[in-house]
């Protein structure tokens, strides 16, 4: 008899009997004919009477259609997740999912639920301020990108500045310069990398990380290091267990483009967006990136690092600001406690770049969330989004009821380390720090306490600003550098000491270029402060010389 998988591969194929096909599986197995030839050799065997959609049995008698269909392997019935390839929806069963229905009310409160439809989101348009506008046609090309991967990708999103620039066109960048980089560079990517060529930066989020890297080591072996001789079982573990839990194969050239592409797995990638357990996802995510591939889980959990990214940020900012100050405050997060940081290998102006270049792109991906937080707002009309120069003004509320419900707010891991810093400054004993952490863990899933600051976080937002930011940056610090560090190491190792050169080289050169650009702008500060004293020393001296003239008079 023929296998469940020969069923299901020849599903179309009507089988008469089990003498004749079986000796035709057979010959094919000697001939290693396609599934489609078999259907053509199938159907010269077959008497040339037999009537259309009908076939012959063994005493030479007809099978009508419904004898057929009798005999046909049963439809296929799909139990994967969203993103995979599935019949269809009339094919597929969708199991129930633990905990209860998401609302606008009560999504923060599970912002790591196992999600597997975009129905299943708290409403319809919901987190889609993370689709970022972006040119057209250069999109097309990485979403082809992306389907030249046979291994399944369940999310993936473009970020950096060779995807949202971070410098003006200040010159004209020949063909020779682009091919340098990307050896067949598209009229759309040209476009896009305007101010100069510029590898594209991917991170691809999977489910099972062993098993992708699996599959993609056969189809891309020239992606990976000597690592990858050792088998897929050490690339996932090197990518799971040290560092950020990501993976990169750097200096990939694919469709014509040079990418960097990082791999990690869903379940990585979601308990950092939804708990900040070392900002390294969750800190690229916290700019505008252009996500190709959506996936219901990771959209929520990403939501969830959104508004804690704005939470966070407004409890380092003083009363008034302006919209530059809270997405550059944003944007620096993930970078404190960054080796690469302290280190010659990045632009001391990185985040100005990214800010001052992208503030269209930060607006639409923060703005309907600080419509929706009761503590902040706008003290002037709001700004059209479409205007880069603008930069309106802000307020918050200091209220230290509200502030305090923005800390119990934070992400869990994140939280935890901010408790434990105000625990040795409160010298709290230790028995009564465990049964404050107890009760807040206690709290039911619904509660509105769960969400409402108490006596403990009250005093926390009352603690001296200047200490009250100092503590926070340190807890960023401490949850961003072991990471961090240990990423960069590890790339030593997956990307093969000859790409790793030549990275630290080219984070090097840009290092330098954007000191110099600093060094620049501080002296034509400098410039510009000499020349204003200048103007109002003249100004002076003219007013006390008609005053003398005055007296004179």
């Amino acid at each position: 008899m023929a296998t469940p998988l020969t069923q299901n591969r020849l599903a179309r194929i009507a089988w008469p009997s089990t003498s004749q096909p079986l000796s035709l599986m057979r010959s094919l197995r000697r001939q290693r004919v396609s599934a489609f030839s078999y259907s053509r050799l199938y159907s010269e065997q077959t008497s040339p009477n037999t009537k259309a959609g009908q076939t012959k049995a063994k005493d030479g008698s007809h099978i009508g259609e419904k004898q057929q269909a009798e005999t046909k392997a049963p439809t296929y019935v799909h139990r994967g997740s969203a993103i995979n390839f599935a019949i269809g929806d009339k094919y597929r069963i969708r199991e129930p999912r633990d905990g209860p229905p998401l609302s606008a009310e009560n999504w923060e409160d599970h912002p790591d639920a196992r999600l597997e439809e975009f129905d299943e989101l708290p409403y319809e348009l919901f987190g889609t301020n993370q689709h970022i506008e972006f040119h057209a046609e250069f999109k097309k090309e990485l979403t082809r990108l992306l389907r030249s991967y046979r291994a399944p990708i369940m999310y993936a999103f473009a970020y950096g500045s060779g995807i949202f620039p971070q410098a003006k066109p200040n010159r004209h960048v020949s063909d020779e310069e682009y091919r340098n980089v990307h050896p067949k560079p598209s009229q759309a990517l040209k476009e896009v990398q305007a101010s100069g060529p510029k590898s594209i930066d991917l991170i691809f989020g999977v489910t099972h990380t062993q098993h992708w890297h699996s599959l993609n080591m056969r189809q891309h072996p020239e992606h990976y290091s000597s690592l990858a001789k050792f088998g897929s079982g050490l690339v996932s573990t090197t990518q799971e267990r040290w560092g950020a839990g990501v993976y990169f194969n750097p200096y990939v050239i694919q469709n014509g483009v040079q990418i960097k592409y990082g791999v990690t797995s869903i379940d990585n990638l979601c308990t950092d967006l939804s708990s900040w357990n070392n900002l390294y996802l969750a800190g690229r995510l916290q700019k505008p990136v252009k996500i190709l591939r959506d996936h219901p889980r990771v959209r929520l959990a990403n939501q969830a690092n959104l508004i804690s990214a704005v939470r966070t940020a407004l409890l380092l900012l003083p009363p008034q600001f302006t919209e530059n100050e809270l997405y550059s405050t944003i944007a620096g997060l993930s970078y404190l406690g960054d080796p690469r940081m302290a280190l010659p290998t990045e632009s001391p102006s990185k985040v100005t770049d990214i800010v001052t270049h992208n503030m269209t792109s930060f607006r639409k991906l923060y703005g309907p969330l600080l419509a929706t937080l009761p503590n902040v707002d706008f003290t002037a009309t709001t700004p059209d989004n479409a205007d880069p120069d603008a930069n309106a003004k802000l307020s918050q509320d200091m209220d230290p009821t509200k502030r305090a419900n923005m800390v119990r707010r934070l992400p869990s891991t994140f939280r935890s380390r901010l408790y434990f810093q105000y625990q040795k400054k409160f010298m709290m004993p230790r028995g009564e720090f465990r049964a404050l952490m107890e009760a807040s863990k206690d709290e039911g899933e619904e509660s509105f306490k769960r969400r409402t600051g108490g006596g403990f976080e009250r005093r926390i937002v009352q603690d001296d600003p200047a200490e009250l930011q100092e503590i926070i940056r340190k807890v960023i610090r401490q949850t961003v550098n072991w990471p961090a560090t240990a990423q960069t190491i590890k790339g030593f190792f997956t990307a093969g000491v000859r790409r790793s050169l030549r990275y630290v080289y080219e984070k090097w050169t840009k290092f330098r270029a954007g000191k110099a650009k600093l060094a620049a702008k501080k002296q034509e500060e400098a410039a510009l402060k000499q020349e204003t004293s200048k103007q109002e020393t003249a100004k002076k001296e003219i007013k006390v010389e008609v005053r003398e003239k005055t007296k004179q008079e």
